[in-house]
């Protein structure tokens, strides 16, 4: 895939969504860093699901800690790997009051040092909550870069290094906005939709569907 090909698709999609953000519900950097904690192995619905309950409740580290293991668990249960999400969001409700005034670190070391969150977790919350140009790799996205051809790798890591550098500077605060959506919607897993994708004819996909 060529240089004007990929400015192509970012400028498509970009048209398409000029202001995209996660589908997490969050009015603060500290309840998106829970949401996307959670949000490990589940559906943004279902954490959206279980926040709306929680967040009203305790929406602050000392407000969380305050709810204990079992009556955090109450209000995330629904939620899969809940023992373990629970535990680790306590922790780093603890972590955050200790060592950062009770506040969300805008810092990579300092967010990936908190109990079940990694690189990924990290990059959301530097992206969606202060504004970085980082780019948060999941399924979705590992799956998009791949399928077309914008930026391909054999693990996480690769795509992510690879769209860092393909991918312009003004594109790259949204770009995993955009990509998560289409691969959550258009650019399925089973049989994407290219009857309906607005880069189909961008797209280097050998095996398009109707």
């Amino acid at each position: 895939m060529n240089k004007a090909k990929r400015l192509e698709i970012l400028t498509r999609l970009r048209d398409d969504n000029p202001t995209p953000t996660t589908e997490l519900n969050f009015s603060s950097p500290f309840e998106l860093l829970i949401a996307v904690l959670l949000s490990a192995q589940a559906t943004d619905v279902s954490v959206n699901k279980a926040t709306d309950k929680l967040y009203p409740v305790a929406n602050t580290p000392q407000a969380i800690l305050d709810l204990g293991l079992d009556g955090l668990k109450s209000y995330i249960k629904t939620i899969g790997l809940f023992n373990t999400k629970a535990a680790n969001t306590l922790k780093t409700c603890q972590m955050l009051i200790d060592l950062h005034g009770g506040e969300v670190p805008e810092n990579r070391a300092a967010l990936e040092a908190l109990p079940g969150v990694g690189r990924k977790t990290a990059n959301v919350v530097l992206n969606t909550a202060f504004g970085w140009p980082t780019i948060a790799v999941d399924t979705h996205i590992y799956r998009v870069s791949n399928r077309t051809k914008l930026a391909m790798g054999k693990n996480v890591d690769q795509v992510e290094d690879k769209l860092l550098k393909v991918v312009p500077a003004e594109f790259k605060v949204d770009v995993h906005h955009w990509l998560i959506l289409h691969g959550r919607y258009t650019c399925v897993a089973r049989k994407p939709k290219c009857g309906s994708c607005i880069i189909e004819d961008l797209c280097e996909f050998k095996d398009k569907t109707d």
